[in-house]
């Protein structure tokens, strides 16, 4: 008999332990899965700067480098308007901006049980683009991860302070020169 109970606890112990790990699991393949999307994104927004570089500063919306807003996405109701350029140039910016904002909210993916919900991005997804230099941007992804590591760069500041806790942003970033051709 105690060796029946025996078996038991270390069984349990070991179930306990299988539980964890899938846990783990899940937790690791959602940042995985969050990141990915993230990288997606800026590699979007990025060639739609690119394919409409006339008018690149129309998509910088000036994202203070210090307090990283504004930004696009989470929480954003209007997109910015472009004033320079053709107004054909002028359009596709604005339309790859409201593009790129939807993008963050999650609008890829949706469900028709809860009427049509965005599921489809990042948790608190906000993008920002900033002009760092002449003709060079820095495109961010900030999202919210689902557990603790250690707070992104002083450099990364899209996002920032709008996730409670630091340790919980999840930063990405690309910086983006554009060719003066002549």
């Amino acid at each position: 008999m105690i060796e029946a109970l025996v078996t038991l606890v270390i069984l349990s112990l070991g179930l306990l332990g299988l539980a964890g790990l899938m846990s783990e699991s899940m937790r690791a393949t959602l940042e995985s899965y969050q990141r990915a999307q993230a990288l997606i994104m800026i590699q979007d927004i990025a060639a739609r700067i690119t394919a409409n570089r006339l008018v690149a500063a129309c998509y910088a919306i000036t994202t203070d480098l210090t307090n990283g807003s504004p930004y696009l996405g989470t929480g954003v109701t209007s997109t910015p308007t472009c004033t320079a350029g053709t107004s054909t140039q002028q359009n596709r910016a604005t339309a790859d901006l409201s593009d790129w904002n939807s993008m963050l909210k999650g609008a890829a993916e949706t469900t028709a049980s809860t009427g049509g919900t965005n599921i489809g991005g990042m948790i608190g997804a906000r993008g920002c683009i900033s002009l760092i230099a002449t003709n060079t941007y820095q495109i961010s992804v900030a999202w919210q991860g689902v557990g603790k590591t250690s707070a992104p760069s002083s450099s990364m500041s899209c996002g920032k302070n709008l996730y409670g806790d630091e340790a919980y942003r999840r930063v990405i970033s690309l910086t983006l020169q554009i060719p003066i051709l002549s």
